[in-house]
């Protein structure tokens, strides 16, 4: 019982698509006033001719567009809505996903040592936990991390996420599926096992930082604003253009794709701006703390210059845990459970939790180069 309570708080921040419902709470947004909103504009939009474009990116145009589920999205969450105007300057990109060999070359010169492969302190551990929660035993408090059960054979509740959820004591970056698994042979792989904690320190080492929430679906857009998905609005493109769960979910991956998990990146054809996998293959992490409400809260009539996210998070449905907001959902995404694959979807996930299908890209901005 003890260990079900425990994988449970676990395992919060990876529900896919619940629809999270609770009490308003207010977020100050930095808006402008209704004459300037009718001329703000970008303040940088093409690429200095003296700036390189840095190894493996791509620019995003500065740009004004509407954020958040289109009216035609018939699957988008309340958390999605409404639509609102933003502007965002011009920045860098990565192309793909930090793939292990990237993170590996980090590791390599700084002997960094992720969350995942750490002794587990239950001092820390419980204060993200409900008050009261027993200490489980010893033997259970090992380094790990989440996985998805490859072996599901039948699922009574789709709310149970605890049935296709495990969590593999030795399951880290460098053994995505336990201690007998390795990356030997997936250095073009995107790196997983990876928590928030772990993508700073990464950034930090590469002079990079993590895209904002309206910097990531900027860049998911490309040239085509307006879309559901990062190809437009044709769901029948789905097999083609993303890493995404097709068949029963979770027992069954037909893998009309080609993948039943993670694949290489760059796998499946780019975007308009030559950037891939921003729809399926592993969740991205960004630096906008994550809340339920902060769409509601913003005054839509009005446009965001470089929005930042609220300045604190909310989810009534994991409230002992910060979370940070996450885009693009992954392999294990389906219609019939979690279509996350659409730009607009959002979900959090918590500063110290980590799993198999989640991972990150970085961006660069002007400032940064300088």
């Amino acid at each position: 019982m003890i260990l079900k309570k425990y994988l449970s708080v676990l395992l919060m921040p990876l529900v896919l698509c619940t629809q999270a419902t609770g009490c308003r709470e207010k977020h100050p947004i930095k808006t402008i006033t209704e004459n300037a909103a009718l001329e703000i504009a970008p303040r940088i939009i093409a690429q200095p001719d003296s700036i390189a474009t840095p190894d493996g990116m791509v620019w995003v145009s500065g740009i004004q567009f509407t954020q958040g589920a289109t009216a035609t999205d018939l699957l988008a969450l309340p958390r999605e809505k409404p639509a609102h105007p933003v502007v965002v300057d011009g920045f860098f990109i990565d192309k793909t996903e930090v793939t292990n060999a990237q993170f590996k070359d980090f590791v390599d010169a700084t002997g960094y040592v992720t969350v995942a492969e750490r002794p587990i302190k239950w001092g820390e551990l419980k204060k993200e936990l409900p008050a009261g929660t027993p200490k489980p035993a010893d033997s259970l408090l090992q380094p790990g991390s989440l996985i998805f059960n490859r072996n599901v054979e039948q699922v009574i509740d789709l709310d149970n996420y605890t049935q296709w959820w495990e969590w593999k004591i030795g399951a880290n970056w460098q053994h995505p599926q336990g201690p007998e698994s390795s990356i030997k042979g997936k250095e073009n792989y995107p790196v997983v096992h990876i928590t928030y904690k772990d993508a700073l320190a990464y950034c930090q080492w590469a002079n990079r930082r993590l895209p904002t929430e309206t910097e990531w679906e900027a860049a998911a857009h490309g040239k085509m604003h307006g879309g559901i998905y990062t190809w437009g609005n044709d769901e029948k493109e789905l097999t083609t253009k993303a890493n995404t769960w097709q068949g029963d979910f979770p027992n069954k991956n037909i893998k009309e794709d080609g993948f039943a998990y993670a694949a290489p990146v760059a796998s499946f054809e780019s975007n308009s701006l030559g950037i891939y996998d921003m729809s399926g293959n592993v969740w991205e992490m960004t630096q906008d703390w994550f809340s339920v409400r902060y769409y509601q809260d913003i005054d839509s009539s009005k446009k965001s210059l470089n929005p930042q996210g609220p300045e604190k998070p909310f989810n009534p449905e994991n409230p002992y845990q910060q979370e940070k907001v996450i885009k693009g959902g992954s392999f294990l995404c389906d219609k019939s459970y979690c279509a996350s694959y659409r730009i607009s979807a959002r979900m959090g996930q918590s500063l110290n939790s980590s799993s198999d299908h989640t991972g990150f890209r970085t961006v660069v901005d002007l400032a940064m180069l300088k």
